[in-house]
């Protein structure tokens, strides 16, 4: 049932977890600048973190996660880039609904859109991106 869960999927998924884990702080301290300081509403600085996390985890994800040697890296980028805005979206709508329906505090309801949308980028970028299995 499982079969594509093999050792090597397996490390490459831990080695994303901890790209994301750098992109969470990315993410948070830049939402954090723009909805705190510079008071951008919360879901404008939601996807400017987002986006920058997005791009680290790129680089991150290309040269260490993925070993990618594609040469034609904007596209590469651009698919990575074009699946973490479906995430994003998927990320905006499970933290709307979460923020809308329930007294959580919005940085917590984020962990729970982060979580989820690890799971979706991990899955389409193995797939799409750099071409995994």
């Amino acid at each position: 049932m499982f079969e594509f869960l093999t050792e090597e999927v397996i490390k490459k998924f831990f080695k994303f977890m901890a790209v994301g884990f750098s992109g969470l702080f990315i993410d948070y301290g830049f939402t954090y600048i723009f909805k705190e300081k510079t008071r951008v509403g919360k879901f404008t600085a939601n996807a400017i973190g987002f986006c920058m996390a997005a791009t680290s985890n790129y680089f991150l994800n290309r040269i260490w996660t993925f070993r990618s040697h594609n040469p034609e890296m904007l596209i590469e980028f651009s698919q990575f880039f074009g699946i973490s805005l479906i995430g994003l979206g998927i990320n905006t709508l499970i933290l709307w609904m979460i923020v809308n329906n329930s007294r959580m505090n919005f940085y917590v309801a984020k962990l729970f859109a982060i979580g989820f949308v690890t799971l979706w980028n991990f899955a389409a970028n193995s797939y799409f991106t750099f071409h995994v299995g």
